[in-house]
């Protein structure tokens, strides 16, 4: 009997050398470093009907991260982060996977849609369900140095090493040193081979056009001394063409030296009126945010000169103009920032009435108040957080983005201290999260707390990768996530000292670990290191709260033998989740899902969502995703969320972006 099961194994393999589709899985690449990460591709042959959102949606992708190949084989090239999973010591990459059809296992449906590229637990039986999405692995490989990419390759009939050298541009001898092939011609169809890169593979992938152009007809004899004509007139017409050209050059050469010539002008009247030293009386209340000038704070706000402010008693104020000296003059290289006097913040806050107050940050109070007409926000700090005040500023003249809130000016006084933002109607994600009924808010539908969190991490993804240095954030949380009037989120209360460059090895070390206990990744509460993985693990906890509801820290409820004990969110989602396994069995899950939500929700997006904040939330900083993949995913999952509100016929609990209570 020993002899018979082998027999059967090696009959069984032998027959899937004949099949399109594997059914012998390889094994993934092996590797020692768990800090690796590296770009790899993933050669995958999609069917006629999986089409490039499909493929987005299988990989996890973008379509700039997949490429064609152009010799009519049919194969797609997807870009994809590879990483040395810690604990099996495999290069693995993640992704989600939604099925299609009823019958069969998730491990055959899987892995025959995949073509033998996934990694996926054999004992794995659970029975197919259409809509459930699967969290799986697919495997991918590092270059130990001598390539630039390891791309991943399932061996199909009629491939052989050579055919695999002359297509891909590379030596049979590297195809061989990587896959450790001992005679090129021993290979096994339907196992995964590494094929060694120095370039991109393939070709962009086509956007197709279906429109057909007609065919011109050719000219008759007849219409020979019409065309003619009209070549005269089509000259006739360029002649026109370029001279208005010319004309509007002219027009914008003479715009561009007025603008300068204003600016230079608006800004030199600033310096003589702060010099003159003039006893004329002039008004307190600034001009700003109503004149048009081109001295601005930003491009968002149009703002006046500030004005020669002078108190009652005829002498220049402190309050005003008389900025720190450790400030220095560097903070506003690159836009300056309106200068508020203090009796106007006085007046617009009612004093700094306790009715104005909007909450309390690390740093100070913020105010609610209106300059000029338009709504602000005003932190308030002592003056000895001047270094906290001047982080912020330098940050934030030069930093501008649409989910970001920006900063208008500033005022100084003899022991205070006086940012003013834009204002965000709809307050903080946090109100809006925990208990929003007896703060006066309605609970969040779902699509709204989707587009919320790609907000976020958009916001994020600017400062962490299009800024000139980069920054990291460093206390991400939901009551710095901000809701303007169209419950569009603003990431704020990142200056101060919780936001640093990053260096040129991607790290900013910090004296000391500054934060929100709950959101703080382990490795900085370990080393003190801040890095833009610390703000993704943040993120994670962010995902957390929008999904249940709760805290970053909740209090578990005690029993007669046990008193309740505070713990984390994230070890509360992670127990849930190891428990949930795809979208259809997800009871642990659905059991901490936020109850306002009155399970208005599509489970596979929700599932998704959970997902990605386990990945952001990973202990590992290597495994968690940069932020661009996170808008990637989020964008994804906006999409299959707004297909599924459409499904709904008009649910008007649903389409006014607000769950309505019953």
């Amino acid at each position: 009997m020993d002899h018979i099961q082998p027999t059967f194994l090696a009959i069984l393999c032998l027959f899937t050398i004949f099949q399109t589709i594997p059914l012998c899985s390889s094994a993934p690449l092996n590797c020692t470093d768990t800090g690796r990460l590296c770009t790899s591709f993933l050669a995958f042959k999609p069917s006629p009907e999986e089409t490039l959102p499909v493929i987005q949606s299988m990989f996890d992708v973008l379509p700039n991260d997949i490429t064609i190949e152009g010799n009519g084989k049919g194969y797609v090239f997807i870009r994809k982060n590879c990483t040395c999973a810690s604990g099996i010591n495999k290069y693995l990459t993640n992704s989600t996977f939604t099925v299609r059809k009823n019958n069969g296992s998730v491990y055959n449906i899987v892995l025959d849609a995949y073509n033998g590229l996934a990694y996926f637990p054999s004992n794995f039986t659970r029975e197919a369900k259409k809509g459930a999405v699967v969290s799986l692995k697919l495997m991918c490989g590092c270059s130990s140095g001598l390539w630039n990419y390891l791309m991943s390759y399932v061996m199909r009939d009629g491939d052989t090493v050579q055919s695999m050298s002359s297509r891909f541009g590379v030596s049979m001898d590297n195809i061989e040193t990587v896959n450790g092939i001992a005679n090129p011609d021993n290979f096994t169809v339907g196992s995964l081979y590494y094929v060694p890169l120095n370039s991109v593979p393939g070709d962009p992938y086509p956007v197709e056009n279906h429109t057909v152009p007609a065919p011109v007809p050719a000219p008759a004899a007849a219409d020979i001394s019409e065309i003619k004509e009209n070549r005269r007139s089509h000259a006739l017409y360029w002649w026109i063409i370029g001279g208005l050209g010319v004309g509007l050059l002219l027009l914008i050469a003479v715009i561009l030296a007025f603008v300068s010539w204003r600016s230079s002008s608006c800004f030199s009247r600033s310096e003589r009126s702060h010099t003159a030293g003039s006893n004329e009386k002039i008004s307190h209340k600034f001009q700003v945010l109503r004149n048009t000038s081109f001295c601005c704070a930003s491009g968002r706000y149009i703002c006046g000169d500030s004005g020669d402010q002078k108190e009652p008693n005829g002498e220049s104020s402190d309050q005003q103009m008389n900025i720190p000296k450790v400030i220095g003059t560097d903070v506003f290289d690159m836009e300056k920032p309106l200068v508020f006097i203090y009796e106007d913040i006085l007046s617009s806050t009612d004093g700094f009435s306790d009715s104005n107050l909007l909450g309390h940050g690390t740093y100070g109070s913020v105010y609610y108040a209106i300059l000029r007409n338009q709504e602000v926000a005003i932190k308030r700090m002592t003056a000895t957080k001047t270094r906290e005040f001047t982080a912020e500023m330098k940050v934030l003249c030069k930093v501008h983005h649409l989910n970001l809130v920006e900063l208008i000016g500033y005022a100084v006084s003899n022991d205070e201290l006086f940012l003013v933002y834009e204002y965000a109607q709809k307050g903080s994600l946090k109100s809006h999260l925990h208990d929003p009924q007896n703060k006066g808010h309605t609970p969040l539908s779902w699509i709204m707390r989707v587009q919320i969190a790609l907000d976020a991490a958009r916001g994020l993804e600017y400062i962490h990768e299009h800024t000139k240095p980069h920054y990291v954030h460093r206390d991400i949380k939901t009551s710095n996530i901000l809701l303007d009037d169209s419950f569009r989120a603003k990431i704020s209360d990142f200056g101060l000292s919780k936001l640093m460059g990053i260096t040129n090895d991607g790290e900013a070390s910090a004296t000391r670990v500054v934060g929100t206990y709950g959101y703080v990744a382990p490795e900085y509460l370990r080393d003190g290191l801040a890095t833009t993985k610390t703000d993704v693990y943040a993120f994670g906890v962010v995902l957390f709260e929008m999904l249940t509801g709760k805290e970053a820290v909740t209090r578990t409820e005690g029993n007669v033998m046990k008193t309740a004990e505070r713990r984390s969110l994230v070890s509360l989602m992670l127990a849930a989740l190891r428990n949930s396994p795809d979208s259809t069995s997800m009871t642990s899950l659905k059991d901490q899902l936020d109850p306002s939500l009155m399970d208005l929700y599509p489970s596979d997006c929700v599932f998704k969502v959970a997902m990605l904040a386990k990945q952001c939330a990973d202990d590992d900083p290597i495994l968690r995703p940069d932020m661009k993949q996170v808008v990637i995913t989020l964008s994804q999952i906006l999409l299959s969320s707004v297909e599924w509100e459409a499904t709904l016929a008009g649910n008007s609990q649903v389409f006014s972006g607000i769950v309505q209570g019953r």
